[in-house]
């Protein structure tokens, strides 16, 4: 069960409610997610290498500030952030694709 804050609201319940209450709020999320997906991926690989911020950062050579933004979510990181992030860790960087409106599979008829 989710703890509830001392005012009374989950955080869930917080920015669900103003989701509904304010387009403008719904359209900065949305904007965000994508970042906020990537920075949750930066921050399981750098936890599952049992690495703090600073040493993630001395090994990629740039400093822990750089590192603290790429996993607050609010920034778009480079690709070639991404393949050094991956090679400080023994990682390689996987990018995909996923359709968001499913189309159909075109069958080739055979002759």
């Amino acid at each position: 069960m989710a703890r509830q804050s001392p005012i009374g609201q989950t955080v869930v319940q917080s920015s669900s409610k103003r989701s509904r209450q304010s387009a403008e709020y719904r359209a900065e999320r949305e904007r965000l997610e994508p970042y906020e997906s990537i920075a949750r991926e930066v921050i399981r690989l750098r936890m599952g290498k049992s690495l703090s911020q600073e040493v993630l950062a001395k090994r990629m050579g740039t400093t822990k500030s750089a590192i603290s933004r790429l996993e607050s979510g609010h920034h778009a990181p480079s690709v070639a952030t991404l393949h050094k992030l991956a090679a400080a860790c023994g990682a390689r960087v996987v990018i995909g694709f996923e359709l968001t409106v499913k189309e159909p599979i075109l069958k080739i008829a055979k002759v």
